[in-house]
């Protein structure tokens, strides 16, 4: 009682402080609200640009997939096209098969004909083979008897062919023999293996195939040698004596002769010609001309790679 009549003479109460914590209250509830409604639209804006390019994308794959579809439609066009092209060469192989076919039953029949003729035929060729066969037999036994004759007379030929190289060789050593004799302690006349070599400034001037007196002397005596040593030999007995010009290798090129080659066979040939002169016959002789292509000291321009080789010989 004593309270309510205080309050009744004047006395007044501050609500300010309480209405200032209550608007603040509030204010703070207000940006609490307007921060949650920010980030919201933050975060609705940022699921709203991936919802567009999500949409994008799926309009570009719409775009890509609708093409295909133009793709595999027109392929399936083509398709039917071709099935149908299929079907129509499918139908005229079938009937082309068919004629095919006829025409092979047509030549089956043909064939058993014809391989009863070859039958036949096979039947005469065995009795004909026998025949030959007989005949071989016959011809064989011929044979065996004719190879026993051929290598028999193989045989003597053989022994012929041997008889006759010894008696060349006999008659060679004794040609060489008396060469040796007449030709002995000359530097200018060798002997290379089975030939007599002459340098040719022996028996030739420079450039030249005209034989010297010097030259001819000694062919005469290599000559009469021979014929001494022809006229033992049997007349089966098939000799020649070869004779070889060779020269170095300094070219040359006169009027006479264009090159080594013509002038190494003309001095082969100048012997053959004065040998022939001195009786000994022609069908004995034959004549060759190496140029320089075959000398005695390769790569040299040496005076015994101009030389006249003579060698006696089977023809």
């Amino acid at each position: 009682m004593f309270a309510t009549h205080r309050r009744q003479k004047g006395v007044t109460l501050d609500v300010w402080p309480g209405f200032v914590d209550a608007l603040a209250t509030l204010l703070i509830v207000m940006i609490f609200a307007l921060m949650i409604f920010v980030v919201s639209q933050i975060h609705l804006s940022d699921a709203l640009q991936g919802s567009k390019r999500g949409i994008s994308s799926l309009e570009a794959k719409l775009q890509e997939i609708s093409k295909l579809l133009q793709i595999e439609q027109k392929k399936n066009a083509d398709l039917t096209v071709s099935f149908t092209q299929l079907q129509a060469l499918k139908a005229q192989v079938e009937a082309d098969l068919s004629a095919k076919v006829a025409a092979s039953n047509q030549q089956a029949l043909d064939a058993n004909t014809q391989l009863a003729l070859i039958a036949q035929q096979v039947a005469e060729l065995n009795q004909k083979l026998q025949a030959l066969n007989a005949a071989l037999q016959a011809a064989e036994g011929i044979s065996a008897q004719q190879k026993l004759t051929i290598e028999d007379l193989d045989k003597k030929l053989t022994a012929a062919l041997a008889q006759k190289v010894e008696d060349l060789e006999k008659y060679r050593s004794e040609f060489f023999g008396k060469l040796k004799e007449l030709l002995a302690n000359r530097s200018d006349v060798r002997i290379v293996g089975d030939r007599f070599v002459f340098q040719s400034e022996v028996l030739f001037p420079s450039a030249s195939a005209t034989l010297e007196k010097e030259g001819e002397e000694k062919l005469k005596q290599l000559a009469q040698t021979l014929k001494d040593i022809a006229a033992k030999m049997p007349k089966e007995l098939k000799w020649v004596l070869r004779v070889d010009g060779h020269t170095d290798n300094k070219p040359i090129h006169t009027d006479k002769f264009d090159s080594n080659w013509e002038l190494s066979a003309a001095r082969a040939i100048s012997v053959i010609k004065f040998l022939i002169k001195e009786g000994i016959p022609a069908q004995h002789l034959a004549a060759a001309g190496f140029g320089e292509f075959h000398p005695l000291e390769k790569g040299a321009n040496d005076a015994r790679n101009r030389r006249i080789e003579l060698k006696l010989d089977q023809r």
